[in-house]
């Protein structure tokens, strides 16, 4: 489905993404690791159109969309989560979802005038899908509590449930786990699972718990220094050498291996 091929992204002379190359498989949980400061965000905010590229593509489909904002994107089915949650805190948790849809005819004034029956029942249409997908992701009971009071994992959900308001094709998750307790982690991750599997969502996953990465993605794929280092399923990234190295630093890494046959 995504196909990026030779990315470059410099601020500067700092090279976040440096020659980045990679496949996300229609259908795929991909998960994309890699130590802090690899690039991954910067990879991520590329592609979904948050940032240009200095050089490189990124194709959709067999379709050119580097450099597309946003909100073309999304209206293509690329869609994208944030690492800190970015919810309407004065809004319930069900508006939140109902923002979503584009094009609702309640937002231009001459239909709430003129045509307030059509609004109405396209309201309730989408009202009924946000009580759907809240079901489908066991927090209908947050449904009327204001979405800034609920908690960081919660929100992750609720994150997770606006892609779900839309077609979307593929979603990109930025740190889905971080500030999430075990529990709520593991009902992400059975969401994410159900959605790829029953809806045909295809996943790409930046994460550190590598539990939680390896119970979700195949492929996956590490980045570091700007660039893609290794690509496999998680036992063969775990065993890697390059991987460990990049993680741990040569010096430590010789340290380990010096402790193992002392």
């Amino acid at each position: 489905m995504i196909v990026v091929q030779d990315l470059h992204r410099h601020f500067g002379g700092f090279r976040a993404v440096d020659g980045a190359s990679l496949t996300i498989r229609t259908g795929s949980i991909t998960g994309l690791i890699g130590p802090n400061g690899a690039g991954k965000t910067t990879l991520f905010n590329v592609i979904a159109g948050r940032l240009p590229p200095t050089s490189g593509r990124v194709l959709m489909d067999g379709e050119d969309i580097t450099g597309l904002p946003p909100h073309v994107l999304f209206s293509k089915g690329l869609l994208r989560t944030f690492q800190i949650a970015h919810e309407f805190a004065s809004m319930t948790v069900r508006e939140n979802l109902m923002m979503v849809p584009p094009g609702q005819s309640g937002e231009t004034l001459w239909n709430t005038w003129f045509n307030r029956r059509a609004v109405v029942t396209e309201e309730a249409g989408i009202r009924a899908k946000a009580d759907e997908v809240l079901d489908f992701l066991t927090i209908s009971h947050l449904a009327d509590q204001k979405a800034g009071q609920i908690s960081g994992g919660q929100k992750k959900l609720l994150e997770l449930g606006r892609t779900m308001m839309v077609d979307a094709k593929i979603v990109f998750l930025d740190e889905v786990g971080a500030g999430v307790n075990r529990t709520l982690l593991n009902t992400i991750g059975d969401a994410i699972v159900r959605l790829n599997k029953e809806r045909g969502y295809t996943f790409c996953v930046i994460e550190h718990d590598m539990d939680f990465i390896a119970r979700l993605c195949d492929p996956v794929i590490v980045m570091a220094e700007g660039h893609v280092l290794a690509q496999g399923s998680p036992a063969e990234v775990r065993a890697d050498e390059r991987v460990i190295e990049a993680y741990l630093g040569t010096g430590l890494k010789n340290k380990l291996k010096e402790g193992a046959h002392g």
